[in-house]
């Protein structure tokens, strides 16, 4: 595998981990001492892990590239986590938000 495709996809692979990140934090802030829950310490563990790959990413891709990569892929999945694992329903405007997020994200990889 490319070093350019292997960063693209631990780029992918570090918004998952945040995303189970987002979602302990989210099961955190449902308690009544947040900080002091252990959703809180495994969110937060679940972030700082993924400081490490960042090198790795970084120095093999663009930090524009990373950064767009990043977002849209955190918007999409912590957008399904909300639907699925909190019964969240996005709005038309949200919705309408997410689509224009992938259109950036596909012409971002067609002109890279």
């Amino acid at each position: 595998m490319k070093p350019r495709a292997a960063a693209l996809l631990l780029t992918l692979a570090f918004s998952l981990v945040g995303i189970v990140g987002d979602y302990f934090l989210k099961l955190a802030s449902q308690e009544e001492r947040p900080l002091r829950s252990r959703w809180f310490l495994l969110g937060f563990a679940l972030y700082a892990s993924t400081a490490f790959g960042w090198v790795f990413a970084m120095g093999r891709l663009k930090l524009a590239t990373i950064g767009a990569v990043y977002s849209v892929s955190m918007i999409v999945m912590l957008t399904a986590v909300g639907i699925v694992g909190f019964r969240e329903i996005p709005s038309v405007p949200e919705v309408v938000g997410l689509v224009l997020a992938l259109a950036s994200l596909v012409l971002l990889m067609r002109f890279a």
